[in-house]
């Protein structure tokens, strides 16, 4: 697609618009629902393979290291033992899905505790996980690793330094300040499929049935990991239970039954256990975040700080990027944005549900009620007060900003009083009640996407791409683009995902999945649309298709006359995208009750309001920001990896002690979708929503809990006895 087709935005979105089939942004129930649902829908474990062989992962029980032997012999006479695994390929990794290169570290040197090994394979799951507990291991122990953040080595991220004016003197001359240290937890993907692979070798070609959110980059991954082409390895994910940013690249398993299946030239499975995944695949790093605001005497800003420090393990290049809206968030002229790295022997940090936006939004937002509070202005007022015209500090436009409209609905929806606030102002019984209010905000992106769209005679359509569902909804809004622009209801129209046979895809990720596989969609759909209508001699914006019939009362059927028509869309983004800010933006506003004795907090009701572009689907775009509202109520009250600080191994790895919402945590939900119309965005002008919904949400909580009980807690999650300490007299 050339930049030309792409700044004409304007003119495709009328032509989406204007197209009569009238389904896109429809509330269209999932059409991969009635599959999930009966338990057709094969998961990556579910595949049912002939003389499938299990495996299961031995783990390090050291911090730092290295394996000194690994004796085969005393598992290898075990009922059902195949092989023990330990080639040096076994822990390949690619955290962040971004790279074709998989980084590869030796089983044998060992940088966390958990951190895989080895790999037993037997003929059951049962003979492989006992003879994994009794594989009798070796070790050499090195010097006492970094385990503590606050005290390990660090380095500065330059790409987040921003040095703007002089933010000391805007301090000291400021008719009001905040300087704040708020700490979040380390954080878990939580997904509800654990990883797994199953791998099958021919001699020739890889198999691999997996559990996986990019295949675009984990094909390129795999294939380095092994040395292999690309084109003897086919991945398979067509359901994914969930991945949250945990399985953005290849993970151990994939690697290690791909490994074993050569090896042993049989198919081979490996599930992750529930601990394994918390303790080998991935975290989100703990944060310490500064936050400094100089405001004038109406509470306007005029200086802005944001310093963070977070943490991965030595060589790992990923950082949280905690800074990432704050860049352009609020206005003032005087800034300072630092991140720091901090080098510790934890399990890798990476991308974990809206990576950065999640725990820096938060932060940020419950400063800004502080200050609100200081400049006796009412929090919404001050935010809307503070919305910059531009990029605070590269000086470009927004694509488009919605964060005042989203204010000010959702404080209309929500019934906000509004006006100067003072804490403890409503008591029931044992309980104060409280409300509180946050913005959120979500740097938007695309990616180059593939997609082929067949229109056969019969007049169904096919939809072709590697692009996966992750149970976002993308089955459904792509057979609702696809039925909108041919004009066919969605029953007719067939989507096949998550197979690398198919054109690649942008993955599903960065909340750029729908927006960008959309868009190439799109395109295939318009060259079909450009064919039909040079066999009917009109012109392609002049052609409408209503249920499969044009005006006249030709169907698809009569103008194919037998043939099919398929093209392939090819959306790359337009470099004039890169002159804009990106962004989604929305508004959280949150009722709470505290307990007076005991700290308890309960959230009694919750309000989001959103404005992200076109909405695809609106029934799968409120359940994605209903999800991240209830992942908000984690992060504000419960969640939280908690490691020994001894060895730094993981304490709470599973669902029973890693505290994530369940129903009765989660009160009445509202969300407000505001639509609204973005050229710049994308070809269908459209946003990313997957992640908006959870950043800044707990700040809400926060907030909510200080207007209620008046305490003020600067560290999360906001568990019972850190309400009770801060609250006053106590």
């Amino acid at each position: 697609m050339t930049n030309g087709e792409t700044k004409s935005n304007a003119a495709n979105s009328m032509a989406l618009d204007d197209m009569k089939q009238g389904v896109l942004g429809a509330p269209v129930p999932r059409i991969d629902g009635l599959a999930k649902v009966t338990g057709t829908a094969a998961y990556a474990a579910e595949y049912q393979i002939d003389d499938c062989a299990e495996a299961v992962f031995v783990t390090a029980t050291i911090t730092c290291g290295k394996v000194v032997k690994i004796d085969t012999s005393s598992v290898m006479d075990m009922p059902g033992v195949i092989a023990v695994i330990d080639d040096k390929r076994l822990t390949t990794r690619a955290a962040q899905g971004t790279a074709n290169e998989a980084p590869v570290q030796d089983p044998k040197t060992v940088c966390y505790w958990g951190q895989p090994i080895a790999l037993v394979v037997a003929e059951t799951f049962e003979q492989a996980r006992d003879a994994a507990k009794n594989l009798v291991v070796e070790y050499e122990t090195f010097d006492t690793p970094s385990l503590d953040p606050a005290t390990a080595k660090t380095e500065e991220q330059d790409e987040d330094t921003v040095s703007q004016g002089d933010l000391d003197k805007a301090m000291s001359d400021a008719a009001h300040t905040v300087d704040v240290t708020i700490t979040t937890k380390g954080h878990a993907s939580a997904a509800m499929e654990p990883h797994a692979s199953i791998a099958q070798w021919d001699g020739e070609q890889l198999t691999v049935y997996a559990s996986l959110q990019m295949l675009n980059y984990n094909i390129a991954e795999l294939a380095d990991a092994l040395a292999m082409k690309e084109d003897k390895i086919r991945l398979i994910s067509r359901y994914v239970g969930g991945g949250f940013g945990s399985k953005l690249g290849v993970s151990q398993d994939v690697v290690a039954a791909s490994l074993a299946a050569m090896e042993l030239g049989r198919p081979v499975r490996v599930v992750m256990s529930r601990q394994q995944v918390f303790q080998t695949v991935m975290r989100r790093s703990e944060t310490t975040q500064r936050l400094r605001l100089a405001a004038d005497a109406a509470g306007k800003l005029t200086g802005f700080g944001h310093e963070a420090l977070v943490s991965n393990l030595p060589a790992e290049e990923f950082a949280e990027p905690v800074l990432q809206s704050s860049h352009f968030m609020y206005a003032g002229e005087n800034r300072k944005l630092l991140l720091n790295l901090a080098r510790i022997h934890r399990m890798t940090a990476g991308s974990v549900r809206a990576p950065g936006e999640a725990v820096g939004m938060p932060a940020l937002e419950q400063a800004m009620d502080m200050l609100a509070e200081k400049a006796d202005v009412d929090p919404v007022a001050l935010r809307i007060r503070n919305i910059p015209e531009k990029d605070p500090e590269s000086g470009a436009p927004f694509s488009s900003h919605s964060l005042a409209h989203c204010l000010e609905e959702g404080a209309k929806a929500f019934g906000w009083d509004a006006g100067t606030r003072r804490p403890r102002q409503k008591r029931e019984g044992e309980w104060w009640i409280g409300t509180g209010v946050a913005s959120a905000a979500r740097i938007h992106n695309v990616q180059e996407s593939r997609a082929k769209v067949t229109l056969s005679s019969d007049g169904t359509v096919r939809v072709e791409t590697d692009m996966t569902d992750i149970g976002t909804g993308t089955y459904t809004i792509l057979a609702q683009i696809a039925a909108q622009m041919l004009g066919v209801d969605t029953k007719h129209v067939l989507v096949d995902l998550g197979d690398t046979r198919h054109p690649r895809g942008p993955g599903s990720g960065g909340s750029w999945g729908a927006a960008s596989i959309g868009s190439a969609v799109y395109l295939a759909c318009q060259s079909i649309r450009k064919d039909l209508a040079s066999r009917l001699g009109v012109a392609e914006n002049a052609l409408q298709i209503v249920d499969g019939k044009t005006a006249d009362g030709q169907t698809l059927s009569d103008i194919l006359d037998g043939s099919d028509i398929a093209h392939e869309g090819h959306y790359k983004p337009d470099e004039g995208q890169d002159d804009h800010t990106a962004a989604g933006f929305g508004a959280f506003f949150a009722e709470v009750r505290v307990n007076h004795y005991t700290g308890e907090t309960r959230v009694d009701r919750m309000l989001g309001a959103f404005g992200f572009g076109r909405v695809l689907n609106e029934r799968t775009a409120r359940s994605q920001c209903l999800g991240g509202i209830t992942w908000s109520i984690g992060t504000a009250l419960t969640e939280a990896l908690e490691f020994d600080p001894r060895d730094g191994h993981l304490i709470n790895c599973d669902l029973a002690e890693y505290h994530v919402p369940v129903h009765r945590d989660v009160p009445k939900l509202d969300v407000v979708l505001l639509e609204e119309r973005d050229p710049i965005a994308s070809l269908i002008e459209a946003k990313g929503i997957g992640e908006l919904g959870m950043c800044g949400g707990a700040a809400a909580i926060a907030n909510a809990i200080y207007n209620a009980c008046g305490a003020r807690v600067n560290d999360y999650p906001m568990t019972p006895d850190r309400v009770l300490a801060a609250m006053p007299g106590k």
